[in-house]
């Protein structure tokens, strides 16, 4: 355990320093949130006071709060957080885990892969990893359907959801990244989330890949209050259909949208994910000091 500690505490010291030389303001968000997000693939822990009242859900994410941050001026801001999502165990995922998140004001998605390069390689570098060698910038970069053509030997249409998930967990993701990490651009638009579109109607959305293995998710942010608003209630009407918990729209997100959030580029990466890769541990359970198994 005190291994581990002190892998975790040279890479925080690491991540913190790449930061503070590029200018970038460390912030902090609240862990209990009004809205937790309405993807359709993430479940979230509901709070309830003592009296059994609900107050919130834990963040899965600092997102909605870290971009009210960008519309109130903040320029170049990052955050190391614990996020909680209810449903993910196993060999690569835990329910209580760290996030490394950042956004750059007036930046684009290419500005933030380029962060990703240099910050993976520098932490590899500290961590004195096998692997520094083969991390430097830049990282080949694949469109969604250049993956799906290369290593499954078809472009599978996105409105076949269940078949194209299938796909892309069995045949394509496993071969990504194999001998250093890749980027894969061009998601679908019913998979942008809260990126904007491209002139090709493609998502500006990115993840990037190593070993098979998904680092991060990044987009070039949506800044439209209005096409937000019609995702999130496009996200609750699948939600209902699908018999999950319906989570409430976060107005406050939408209102600083509203009032102008400028145009950004942003990254959500898996900090227990990528010590476990730069370690080469089995899982990341070997990289934290208390997994929910050891509790």
């Amino acid at each position: 355990m005190l291994q581990v500690l002190r892998l975790r505490a040279k890479a925080m010291e690491a991540i913190r320093q790449f930061f503070s030389e590029r200018d970038f303001l460390e912030v902090e968000t609240p862990a209990i949130v009004p809205s937790p997000g309405l993807d359709v693939h993430l479940s979230a822990f509901e709070v309830r006071d003592p009296k059994g009242s609900p107050v919130g859900w834990l963040a899965t994410s600092p997102e909605y709060q870290m971009k009210r941050l960008l519309s109130a001026g903040a320029e170049r801001i990052f955050q190391l957080c614990r996020s909680y999502r209810a449903e993910e165990h196993g060999r690569h995922h835990e329910r209580e885990f760290t996030m490394l998140e950042w956004y750059r004001a007036q930046g684009t998605s290419d500005d933030v892969i380029r962060d990703t390069e240099c910050l993976v390689a520098h932490i590899a570098d500290v961590l004195a990893s096998a692997d520094a060698g083969s991390l430097s910038s830049p990282w080949d970069r694949i469109t969604v359907n250049e993956a799906f053509d290369e290593h499954a030997g078809e472009i599978i249409d996105p409105a076949d959801e269940a078949r194209f998930f299938q796909t892309w967990a069995e045949a394509v993701q496993p071969q990504l990244g194999k001998a250093r990490p890749v980027v894969v651009t061009e998601w679908p638009a019913s998979m942008a989330s809260l990126a904007k579109l491209n002139d090709n109607g493609t998502a500006d959305r990115f993840e990037a890949f190593f070993r098979g293995v998904e680092l991060c998710n990044g987009f070039g942010e949506l800044t439209d209050a209005a096409e937000q608003r019609r995702r999130f209630e496009r996200d609750r009407a699948h939600r209902i259909d699908a018999g999950l918990p319906v989570y409430p729209i976060d107005e406050r997100f939408l209102e600083a949208l509203e009032l102008g959030m400028p145009a950004s580029g942003g990254n959500a990466l898996g900090v227990d994910r990528l010590l476990m890769l730069l370690t080469r541990a089995s899982s990341i359970q070997s990289v934290m000091p208390f997994p929910a198994e050891e509790l």
